[in-house]
């Protein structure tokens, strides 16, 4: 019996005679997970694959923080695979279809049947990532376990929309958007400026809680110049910029390529991972993309400068690891990253046109570079650490869901 046969009878999925036998092992994880007399937080994403950026490396923090930090806390991840997988991590993989071109992004089709796997789980709260099937799965979920629904808003579907297909895109995007989002208990912005898009369509209720940074692993100490000037096969007075990232339209490599190239000597722009595919190009140098975030942190903290150009950037948790690794940032005065980089850390382009980018990226190395970076580590440690991040999010849950266990430490089992 394949996965579309299995019955979705009262809200509930049945294990019944013939069910294909990963979906039948995932059904019997979850349901033994929803005995645990813990409370229960159930994170769902499409936003999760093995090359996704900011919103899996959140999700797989929080994991981590709730566990050492809120034992009397029970997680979960319900999140899309290419096939059904209950790990003892927590982490639910549900098959679902890869997207053409989606760089190993994966769509589930039945709302209806996703939201049946996530109130299996009994949780006592869901967080949606995403305004997608799961997010609509979401909270058919929350209604059926009759708890509350938290909406993370990671991206403006509606401005990407727009990028993607035209400005015929974004309206009917937007008032998607806006009705699926009015519906969550809490929406959590990790921005001002996704605070205000929110608002702009029509959606109240909003908390802002920015992302924070691992501080362990994107620190300085992990930087070698000289190693990376060798494996590069540049000279010692190169200037290094640095961009990591999906090679994603929004984020304007273009702007970065063509900044680069109007600087000229001697200025060099490393791609890791946003150069995919993209044919040589003059001054820029392509490094695959990295799956460790240790490997990532070593070539940031390597480089002279970390450059982002995107000026729709919902928050950039990127740039926040550039910063953790002690390098100054040059992004563009919109978006969220205007909000983390401060004149103290780096520096600001007026737009995101290529002549505006060079400018502020030899304004820039007119000052102390160095200093800079050390002030840009301190920002990071100081303010976005994981720990505050999550202690204030947590707050939020405890708010919503009105169990003190997600404020208040207690002793519990480690397992998830």
């Amino acid at each position: 019996m394949s996965y579309t046969d299995l019955d979705v009878q009262e809200g509930e999925l049945q294990l019944i005679p013939g069910l294909d036998e990963e979906v039948a092992a995932t059904l019997r994880a979850l349901k033994a997970a929803s005995e645990e007399p813990r409370p229960r937080l159930v994170d769902t994403t499409m936003l999760y694959a093995p090359r996704s950026g900011g919103v899996k490396r959140y999700l797989l923090s929080k994991k981590a923080w709730l566990a050492e930090n809120r034992p009397g806390v029970a997680h979960s991840l319900i999140v899309p695979g290419a096939r059904h997988r209950a790990g003892l991590d927590g982490i639910v993989k549900l098959r679902a279809t890869k997207l053409p071109f989606g760089d190993g992004y994966r769509w589930p089709t039945s709302v209806r049947r996703w939201g049946a796997w996530v109130a299996a789980m009994k949780p006592d709260l869901i967080e949606a990532g995403d305004p997608y099937t799961p997010g609509q799965g979401a909270l058919e979920a929350g209604q059926r376990a009759g708890c509350p629904v938290v909406g993370f808003c990671h991206s403006d579907p509606a401005s990407l929309a727009a990028l993607h297909f035209g400005e015929w895109a974004k309206k009917p995007v937007e008032k998607r958007w806006a009705r699926l989002f009015s519906q969550f208990d809490r929406v959590v912005s990790p921005s001002r400026f996704i605070a205000r898009r929110l608002e702009e369509a029509g959606i109240d209720n909003i908390v802002v809680r920015p992302l924070g940074v691992e501080i362990d692993t994107f620190r300085p100490d992990r930087g070698d110049r000289d190693w990376l000037r060798r494996k590069l096969g540049l000279g010692a007075d190169a200037r290094i910029l640095c961009f990591a990232g999906r090679p994603a339209k929004e984020k304007n490599i273009d702007v970065l390529i063509e900044a680069v190239q109007k600087l000229g000597a001697p200025y060099h722009l490393v791609l890791v991972g946003a150069g995919t595919g993209m044919p040589p190009e003059d001054r820029v140098i392509c490094l695959p993309y990295e799956k460790d975030p240790k490997a990532v942190a070593r070539i940031i903290a390597s480089c002279d400068a970390f450059v982002h150009a995107n000026d729709k950037e919902p928050f950039g948790l990127i740039v926040l690891e550039a910063m953790a690794c002690g390098r100054p940032v040059v992004g563009v005065n919109a978006g969220g990253v205007a909000e983390t980089v401060t004149n103290d850390v780096g520096q600001l382009a007026a737009s995101a046109d290529p002549d505006d980018y060079a400018q502020a990226i030899e304004a820039l190395f007119a000052r102390d570079v160095d200093a800079l970076g050390v002030a840009a580590r301190a920002h990071a440690v100081d303010r976005f650490a994981w720990n505050r991040v999550f202690e204030d999010l947590c707050a939020t849950y405890a708010e919503v869901s009105g169990r003190s266990e997600f404020v208040r430490p207690s002793t519990g089992l480690s397992l998830n």
